[in-house]
């Protein structure tokens, strides 16, 4: 059975648009639940002047009926409520005044290249739909499968570690469950209080500089079966689909899983995961160097995928650049912009994860109804000798 997400929408038109096709029938959700995600993509210190317009809410219009899934394609919408004040700009159909072109692309944004490729003279033709507006919907398809995934017993957090040069300490002790609670909370959604407030001071000092700041964010998903994705073809194994999600992500440059990086300057002794068995536990590891993925496949442990943001490309001080259509030097364009959006990224990489690991559950269980997949995963679980794992 397979799983698609489908986003549609320009930054500042009337509206964004969001398909997901494949999930079962019979599949309960909460619009309150929905839109709590929405809100949560809109969090964390550094936003712009735009999170003071938009209050996302995620409208149902096809596909759910009395709080179930039908099994169809559901859509979504998401209205842009500062549209009114671009209406003549963004308007789908012609308009009656002169609206100016904008010649001056962003380095670092989808701008020149864009106008370049689509054979475009105004760079807005290519802004609007860069922009990373869209990952509102992102996340409200991405509430979507995470509600199907949590029916299955899966759970998926997210945390910052890095904005700029500011790190969280590294950890002594895995994650669990229960050490996200509360993480919205923070100001940039960072587990460390004391490098959450230095990350705070960071921010702002360099946006009174006039800098964009990114960083790495942190996603971990617990409660996970092993044998998702495969080892037989490159396009099935699940390393490739999680770095292809998280770098489809706007800004997002890197990707690592489990240690990523560091594993490369470590020997073999210290970067595998040594494999146990006992009676009551079954096959199991003690340390997750690999992040939960062996072979391109679940190992049943915590999955846990980074994503490195750079900063972003709109400044407040803009760079150099040059005019597209008279091909004179010039500054880039100057919009109102955000100074650090890696807590809210961390939050769409959620989505995406989410995404990649339900369409992974879809692939290999099936199902029509969501009781027909809890099913088929529990018979699964019992071939394979694995009891219910505690996600604390």
């Amino acid at each position: 059975m397979a799983l698609r997400l489908i986003t549609a929408g320009e930054s500042h038109g009337p509206g964004l648009t969001c398909v997901v096709e494949g999930l079962p029938a019979g599949l309960r959700l909460q619009a309150e639940v929905l839109n709590r995600d929405m809100a949560r993509r809109q969090l964390g210190h550094g936003r712009g002047g735009r999170m003071k317009i938009e209050r996302d809410r995620a409208e149902v219009t096809a596909g759910v009926r009395h709080g179930r899934t039908l099994g169809g394609p559901i859509a979504l919408q998401i209205a842009n409520r500062d549209y009114a004040n671009w209406e003549e700009r963004m308007n789908p159909w012609p308009v009656e005044v002169d609206v100016p072109e904008v010649h001056l692309p962003r380095p670092g944004h989808a701008d020149l290249v864009g106008t370049q490729k689509y054979r475009f003279t105004d760079v807005r033709d290519v802004l609007e739909r860069a922009s990373a507006r869209e990952t509102a919907a992102r996340v409200a398809g991405g509430a979507l499968v995470r509600a199907f995934l949590e029916a299955l017993g899966v759970q998926v957090r997210s945390h910052v570690v890095q904005i700029g040069s500011v790190h969280a300490p590294a950890r002594v002790r895995a994650l669990a469950l229960a050490d996200f609670e509360g993480v919205d909370e923070d100001p940039v959604r960072c587990l460390d209080p004391e490098a959450g407030r230095a990350m705070v001071g960071h921010i702002n000092e360099q946006r009174k500089a006039n800098e964009s700041l990114g960083g790495v964010f942190e996603v971990v998903v617990f409660g996970l079966v092993p044998g998702l994705g495969s080892h037989v073809s490159w396009e099935e194994r699940l390393d490739g689909r999680l770095a292809m999600a998280i770098c489809s992500i706007q800004a997002i440059k890197g990707v690592g899983l489990g240690e990523g990086f560091e594993l490369a300057g470590k020997p073999g002794s210290q970067a595998h995961d040594e494999i146990f068995f006992d009676e009551e536990r079954g096959f199991h590891r003690q340390t997750n160097h690999a992040g939960g993925l062996e072979g391109g496949m679940t190992t049943g442990d915590p999955l846990i995928a980074r994503g490195a943001m750079k900063p972003l490309p709109t400044l407040t001080k803009p760079l150099r650049s040059v005019d597209i259509s008279s091909h004179e030097p010039a500054e880039a364009l100057r919009e109102r912009t955000d100074s650090c959006t890696v807590p809210a990224a961390g939050v769409v990489g959620e989505a995406m994860v989410a995404f990649v690991i339900a369409e992974a559950y879809r692939a290999k269980f099936g199902g029509d109804h969501i009781a027909d997949v809890i099913a088929a995963v529990d018979a699964y679980r019992e071939r394979i000798g694995w009891a219910a794992r505690s996600s604390s």
